[in-house]
């Protein structure tokens, strides 16, 4: 089978906010990659976490699974999660399984990293 592989990266932006991309095929392991790089912003002081998720076309329920893990984390920790660049289908999936009630979503990066400064 041809798989999409996943692509992270992840840095620590002014201000303590944790930015993570991905692009990819968001599955255990891509799911598992971007939770690695959440607890690595964390372990640099991040409680502000932006995942960008441009470039992503495919979430399967593992990956979902796996990001409401992060959700918690960051919520016990009094942390904040938002989304960027969802595709349609991605952010009705979101809505659907009520990511959406714990991390905001946005249209931009842009967008999601004012909300997450509270502009």
């Amino acid at each position: 089978m041809n798989e999409i592989q996943i692509s992270i990266s992840h840095e620590l932006l002014p201000e303590q906010i944790g930015l993570v991309s991905a692009q990819g095929y968001i599955n255990n392991d891509g799911g598992q990659a971007v939770a690695d790089a959440v607890r690595t912003l964390m372990g640099q002081g991040s409680r502000r976490i932006l995942v960008d998720l441009k470039g992503t076309t495919i979430i399967n329920s593992i990956g979902v699974s796996i990001l409401l893990e992060i959700m918690e984390t960051l919520m016990k920790e009094e942390g904040r999660l938002a989304f960027a660049n969802l595709t349609p289908t991605i952010e009705k999936t979101f809505e659907i399984m009520g990511l959406n009630q714990f991390a905001s979503i946005h249209r931009s990066r842009d967008e999601a990293l004012n909300s997450l400064l509270g502009r």
